[in-house]
C-alpha cells in the first residue's frame, strides 16, 4: 500500500543517512589521528588466550577516498596485531635465559620464577597446573622423591612466540627398595606472552608415547612401566648419555672406553670370560688387579652374529698406554670410539634365541624410524647368572648407529 511503501522508503533513507554519518565520522577520526577503530583478534593476550581487542590502529596517510572504506583486520594463529616498540620481545635473549636457567630446574638454585607468568599453564601427559606455584610444587616434589639429572640438548625458536626446548630427564625412584631408574626424553613447547614477555605456557611432549594429551593413560602405563626391578651391580659402567628414548628402545651416546678381549664361541656364550675376567684379577705382565666392571659384552661383527668376541670393560681411570700387558697372545685390549648406539633392555636369562629375537626386533624398530644400524651388535649382561633372580636380570641388546641427530 501507499503507506507501507512510504514507510520502506523512510527506513531506507534514515539508513543511508545512518551509514553516511558513521563514513563521515570515521573520516574525521581518520583525519585527526591518522587511525581507523577496528577489532583485532589476537592469538595471546595477558591470559595467553586467544581474546579480541578493539583500538586505533595507524594506517599511512592517503586522500581521505581511501579512508573511507570498511576496514576490518582478523589475526588467528601465531599472527600478532602491529607491536609498538615497548612490546617487543626479544626472542633470542629469551633462548640464551633458557640455556642459562634450565640446567637449574633441579638444583639448590633452582628456576627463574620471575621468567613466568602467575597463571603459566604448565601441561604434560600426567600432569597439569595451572599457576607459577603449583608448577614450582610440582618441580620440588619430583626432586624430593625422584632424584631428576635434567639434561637441556638445545633450545630454540620456533614460532613469533614460541621456543622449543629437547632435553633428557632420568630420575631414580627413591621410595622403592630397588630404587628404578625412568627415563623421559622429549620436547617442551613453551610460549612467550607478548604484553609481559613472561612465559605463560609450558607444554611437554614425551617421546615414548603417542597420546600426549592430559590426561594419557599411555603415559600412566608407560611410568608404572620402567618401576618392575633390574638388578644393576654397583660398578663402574661405560659412561654415556640418553638422547632420546622411545615405546621400543633408548638411543644413547657413549664415550670411548676400553676393553679387554678374547674369542668368544656365541652371543650368549660363556666360552673366554675366564681368560678375559683372569686378566682383570691379575694374570697379566705385572700381575696389577684391576677394579671389576659392568657389564660383561659379547659383541658380533657380522651379519650371522656368529664371529663373536667377549668383552670387560677397563676402569675409566686407565689408559692404554699405563695398562699391563695380557700374558696370553689370544687376550687383547683394545679401545673402543664409542658413537651413538641403539640399547633395548630386557630380563630374564638371555639365551641365544631370546638374543637373536631382540636383536631382530631392535633392528626392524630402528628401520622403521629411520635410522641406519651397522652390522653386528652386543650383548650386555649385567649380573652374575648364578647369584641372581632371572627375573631381575638385567641384559640389554646394543647396536652401533652409523649416525644420529636430536634436530
Amino acid at each position: 500500500t501507499p503507506e507501507i511503501k512510504g514507510k520502506r522508503i523512510s527506513q531506507t533513507h534514515a539508513h543511508r543517512e545512518s551509514t553516511n554519518f558513521y563514513q563521515r565520522s570515521m573520516a574525521t577520526a581518520g583525519q585527526i589521528t591518522g587511525s581507523f577503530y577496528r577489532p583485532i583478534i589476537t592469538s595471546v593476550g595477558s591470559d595467553c588466550r586467544r581474546h579480541v581487542s578493539t583500538r586505533f590502529l595507524p594506517l599511512p596517510r592517503r586522500n581521505v577516498t581511501s579512508r573511507l572504506r570498511p576496514i576490518m583486520s582478523v589475526q588467528v594463529g601465531n599472527e600478532m596485531p602491529p607491536a609498538s616498540s615497548s612490546s617487543t620481545v626479544d626472542m633470542e635473549q629469551l633462548v640464551g635465559f633458557l640455556y642459562e636457567d634450565l640446567p637449574h630446574l633441579f638444583d639448590d638454585q633452582g628456576i627463574d620464577r620471575t621468567a613466568y607468568d602467575e597463571r603459566v599453564k604448565f601441561r604434560d601427559p600426567i600432569t597439569k597446573h595451572d599457576t607459577i606455584t603449583g608448577y614450582l610444587l610440582n618441580i620440588s616434589f619430583l626432586k624430593n622423591i625422584f632424584a631428576p639429572d635434567f639434561q637441556l640438548h638445545w633450545a630454540k625458536q620456533t614460532g613469533p612466540y614460541e621456543i622449543t626446548t629437547r632435553w633428557t630427564m632420568v630420575m631414580k625412584f627413591l621410595l622403592l627398595p630397588w630404587k628404578p631408574e625412568l627415563v623421559f626424553t622429549g620436547l617442551s613447547i613453551m610460549v612467550v606472552n607478548p604484553e609481559t614477555k613472561k612465559f605463560c605456557s609450558h607444554l611437554d611432549l614425551w617421546d615414548s608415547i603417542n597420546n600426549n594429551d592430559y590426561f594419557s593413560l599411555e603415559g600412566l602405563v608407560d611410568v608404572f612401566k620402567q618401576l618392575r626391578p633390574y638388578k644393576t651391580p654397583d660398578l663402574e659402567t661405560p659412561k654415556y648419555q640418553i638422547l632420546k628414548r622411545t615405546s621400543n628402545y633408548e638411543v644413547r651416546k657413549y664415550e670411548p672406553f676400553i676393553v679387554v678381549e678374547t674369542n668368544g664361541d656365541k652371543l650368549s656364550g660363556s666360552s673366554g670370560f675366564n681368560n678375559v675376567a683372569g686378566y682383570i684379577f691379575g694374570k697379566n705382565s705385572t700381575m696389577e688387579k684391576i677394579p671389576m666392571t659392568t657389564p660383561v659384552f659379547t659383541q658380533a661383527t657380522d651379519p650371522q652374529l656368529s664371529s663373536v668376541s667377549v668383552q670387560i670393560v677397563i676402569p675409566s681411570g686407565k689408559d692404554l698406554s699405563s695398562l699391563p700387558m695380557p700374558n696370553e697372545e689370544k687376550i687383547k685390549l683394545k679401545k673402543l670410539e664409542g658413537g651413538f648406539a641403539a640399547a633395548v633392555t630386557f630380563s630374564g636369562k638371555p639365551t641365544e634365541d631370546v638374543v637373536r629375537g631382540k636383536e631382530n626386533e631392535l633392528r626392524t624398530s630402528l628401520s622403521k624410524d629411520g635410522l641406519r644400524a651397522k652390522t653386528g651388535c652386543m650383548l650386555a649382561r649385567y649380573n652374575d647368572p648364578g647369584r641372581t633372580w632371572s627375573f631381575i636380570m638385567r641384559n640389554e641388546v646394543i647396536i652401533w648407529l652409523e649416525e644420529f641427530s636430536l634436530d
